[in-house]
């Protein structure tokens, strides 16, 4: 998603560099003096997020406090970005309204995806409890902003005719049944090798009649 940077500067990854060459004073090779690690991708696009949405409520008019801000206020902030988007959505009137592969250019609105706009509520909601926010009182986290963003999504699958379809869910498969041997006196090994292999043949036939039973589908989550 294209967000203005928040203009805070990323950690240096260099500090030991410009440390003393003098050894330390344990001769441990372990004193220390490691530079701490970069913060991931996700971290450093979450911090930007937030550092846009203050500047937003900064020229916001009237400039918002963020204690005072709402889950409307958080609607506007989705439809500000709009403008900054590159995802083609469709009008009613276009008529390319719902052909997932236009064969020839439109002047419909570009606008913001509604994966990036719903992966951007997640960090925003994820960051302002972490600069001391409320759980209760966070706006991104309200009813309003969720029913939005289904709205959008909705909207943006039926002009661009590309339904977000939900995915399976992999189940991990069963592990296979314990086939160790009991240990036995050589004198009846025989017959419990075939008692064993009998057994063995009445569990692949009671196996065959599970796996038939077994057909019912895996349960599906929302893509994004």
């Amino acid at each position: 998603m294209e967000t203005a940077a928040g203009g805070s500067s990323e950690p240096s990854g260099g500090g030991g560099e410009g440390s003393s060459s003098q050894p330390p004073e344990g001769g441990s090779s372990g004193g220390g003096t490691s530079s701490p690690a970069p913060p991931s991708r996700y971290e450093s696009q979450k911090r930007r997020d937030w550092n846009t949405f203050l500047q937003y409520l900064k020229n916001h008019k009237p400039p918002l406090s963020l204690s005072r801000c709402s889950g409307a206020h958080v609607i506007e902030f989705l439809k500000y970005l709009d403008q900054f988007g590159k995802t083609k959505v469709h009008v009613t009137g276009c008529p390319y309204f719902g052909h997932p592969n236009p064969p020839a250019p439109c002047a419909c609105p570009l606008k913001q995806a509604w994966g990036s706009l719903d992966a951007l509520i997640g960090r925003l909601r994820a960051a302002y409890e972490e600069n001391g926010g409320r759980p209760e009182s966070n706006p991104f986290a309200a009813r309003a902003v969720r029913i939005y963003l289904r709205e959008v999504r909705e909207a943006q699958a039926k002009a661009r005719g590309i339904p977000y379809e939900k995915k399976k869910r992999k189940r991990p498969p069963p592990p296979p049944p314990s086939t160790a041997p009991t240990e036995s006196d050589p004198g009846g090994s025989s017959a419990t090798g075939g008692g064993a292999s009998g057994s063995g043949e009445g569990g692949s036939g009671s196996g065959g009649g599970g796996g038939d039973s077994g057909g019912v589908g895996p349960p599906t989550t929302t893509a994004t």
